[in-house]
């Protein structure tokens, strides 16, 4: 076997919390909510350059999860453009962040949470200010 690459991460959240993590990541983040299967549980795929990357799913009614806890996920991290544009966003949704550069290569990350607790990293070439 052999690792191709990175497919998607999932995120499970009851119905409500599920919607306004949709929204966030549609709204803030800039993923495009687009088709899904259709699987026996609710849900959305969320996509970002035509690839679902990020697959949102309705707890089981029996579930238990221990929300806004992180556990050993700290964040997901999004190759972006567009940095001023974003960080505009970012303000008009009330959205606190932190800035980040990454050593060497002067990449510029922006780091926030989801409405979940999740860690949201978005990263910008250095010379996109």
């Amino acid at each position: 076997m052999s690792i191709l690459g990175f497919s998607h991460y999932n995120l499970r959240a009851p119905r409500p919390q599920l919607d306004q993590l949709r929204d966030f990541y549609c709204e803030v983040v800039g993923l495009t909510a687009g088709p899904r299967p259709a699987f026996n549980n609710f849900g959305y795929w969320l996509y970002a350059g035509g690839r679902d990357v990020l697959h949102l799913t309705e707890m089981r009614p029996d579930e238990v999860r221990q929300l806004g806890a992180r556990a050993s996920f700290d964040h997901a991290a999004f190759n972006c453009s567009g940095r001023s544009e974003v960080e505009q966003r970012l303000a008009r949704h009330g959205i606190a962040y932190e800035v980040g550069e990454v050593p060497l290569t002067g990449q510029v990350q922006l780091f926030f949470s989801d409405p979940a607790g999740n860690g949201v990293e978005l990263n910008f070439a250095a010379s996109d200010r």
